[in-house]
């Protein structure tokens, strides 16, 4: 992160919300007006990573075959030969990905779910780890198309940049106008590095009582007087898991609620679709989603929210907050 942020000045946030998902094995889109870094961001994560990096244009023309690869004839030896497209990469840039057409987007649909590609009946294995990392500019301008609701359901994330500071976009003209920033990044993590870091976030417990947590969070957005489309069970796995990575960032080997709550809206908000009536009223996607973090206890028991707090911050036997835990522990 601190390699990246000499490129993406004043944009924490975002860097740390990208590592958060490149720990949890997940695929991040980015969403945002054109000029902001947002192609930037995703290159910089390449480059820091020492792995292959391919990097895909969409573009209306553009074709499946174009993404997964193609069987071609080999004349010389008289059979087809595989060649793989720019998916068989560790860190795939998919870069305005919402300027294709669906079918060239459904093409990433098996890759982004199994980590594999299906061509003519053979299924390829990808690298691992493999990461989509997306661009897409608003649905509103010209030339985008909409991502299918299976696909946005695969990206664990969806971040946006932002302008920068007056402060940081003034570094930015004093230090990148007239030179590429990118160039002279050097990777700063081997692949080999990440496995080990991604192995570490699968062991981060998560008591029976957050995962219920989870759940309950899930189930209320499938209330259908606030959305019309609820969160997946594929949404409640991705929330786990880029939970899990947060509390390692925050150095800690369990989840808290905390973390849930911090990555509730880009881990749940760009699957959910509001009801007819809250798309005719001025409540938005993610002010729903904050009436419902608010309403929805942490613990599915009625405790006072002094107890709760009591439990959360009561220091464990190494000196540590002790994760949340059910009534029968």
């Amino acid at each position: 992160m601190q390699a990246m942020s000499t490129v993406l000045e004043g944009k924490a946030e975002a860097l740390r919300m990208a590592w958060t998902i490149v720990l949890a094995e997940g695929h991040l889109l980015i969403e945002d007006v054109p000029g902001v870094g947002k192609t930037l961001l995703a290159k910089a994560l390449g480059k820091v990573v020492g792995g292959t990096v391919k990097r895909v244009q969409f573009t209306p023309d553009l074709l499946p075959s174009d993404v997964v690869g193609v069987n071609m004839f080999n004349q010389e030896q008289h059979r087809f030969e595989f060649r793989p497209g720019p998916v068989f990469a560790s860190i795939v840039i998919g870069d305005e990905i919402n300027r294709a057409s669906p079918k060239t987007q459904s093409a990433l649909l098996e890759c982004m779910a199994e980590r594999q590609a299906s061509i003519d009946g053979v299924t390829h294995e990808l690298p691992n780890p493999f990461m989509v990392v997306a661009t897409q500019n608003p649905v509103d301008m010209e030339g985008t198309y909409s991502l299918p609701e299976a696909q946005r359901d695969r990206f664990m994330a969806k971040i946006s940049i932002g302008y920068p500071a007056q402060d940081a976009e003034t570094d930015l003209l004093a230090n990148h106008a007239g030179k590429d920033p990118l160039k002279s990044m050097q990777p700063v993590c081997s692949i080999d590095k990440l496995r080990r870091a991604i192995q570490t976030v699968h062991s981060v417990t998560a008591t029976d009582a957050l995962r219920d947590y989870i759940v309950r969070l899930l189930a209320a957005t499938r209330d259908p007087s606030r959305f019309s489309l609820g969160a997946s069970p594929r949404a409640g796995i991705h929330l786990l898991r880029a939970s899990r990575a947060r509390a390692v960032l925050e150095g800690r080997d369990f989840v808290l609620p905390d973390d849930v709550q911090a990555l509730a809206q880009p881990v749940l908000a760009h699957r959910l679709i509001p009801s007819r009536d809250r798309q005719s009223g001025a409540s938005s996607v993610h002010t729903t989603l904050q009436e419902i973090l608010a309403s929805v206890p942490v613990s599915a028991e009625r405790r006072s929210p002094e107890l709760a707090v009591a439990q959360l911050a009561t220091p464990t036997g190494r000196g540590r907050r002790a994760p949340i835990r059910s009534a029968g522990e």
